[in-house]
């Protein structure tokens, strides 16, 4: 064998050792930063939206009281499998917000205080109008932080239930949209 040959096939069996020896690699987590983000800002969105339809679930008239306590429900539900996902994860429930966490996710509207107080304040037709304007919003907002992990999460589940989110939600707007017609 000449030079040039031994030394490739040396080289080779160098390679394949060291692969050996190194044992089995770590397993690529089963989630990345986008699903935890996804999560934060998820549960965050759903405290935020359930103070509006808390007060429409209570005060609403008839259509809007409906979809309030149904996204009430489905926000219950959400919320479990989400803290559940980043307790099991060993993750915060909430980003760290000097951290500038949210960097690069977008600078999604969040409801001020005086939202809420406007909310309060209205009465009757006023009221299910304020109430179906800022549902909208924010489920406006709950699409985008779910369209976020479906681009770049890893997690299957946590990609489905964005996926399962959207669709709904995208259902309630369309619902909301002919409420505020």
């Amino acid at each position: 064998m000449d030079a040039p040959v031994r030394l490739i096939a040396v080289l080779a069996a160098l390679l394949a050792l060291a692969g050996c020896a190194g044992g089995p690699s770590a397993p690529a987590p089963a989630y990345n930063g986008t699903d935890v983000m996804f999560l934060q800002m998820a549960v965050e969105q759903i405290t935020e939206g359930d103070r509006v339809a808390a007060l429409a679930a209570e005060r609403g008239t008839g259509d809007v009281r409906a979809l309030a306590a149904e996204l009430r429900e489905q926000w219950a539900r959400e919320s479990g499998t989400m803290r559940r996902w980043l307790t099991g994860w060993e993750q915060p429930l909430a980003a760290d917000p000097d951290a500038g966490a949210h960097a690069g996710h977008g600078d999604l509207h969040a409801l001020r205080d005086a939202d809420l107080a406007e909310l309060a304040a209205a009465q009757g037709e006023q009221f299910d109008r304020t109430a179906v304007g800022l549902l909208l919003g924010h489920l406006h907002n709950c699409v985008e932080t779910s369209r976020m992990e479906a681009a770049g999460g890893v997690y299957p589940p946590a990609k489905a239930l964005a996926q399962s989110s959207t669709a709904s939600r995208q259902g309630q707007i369309r619902r909301l949209l002919a409420l505020a017609a």
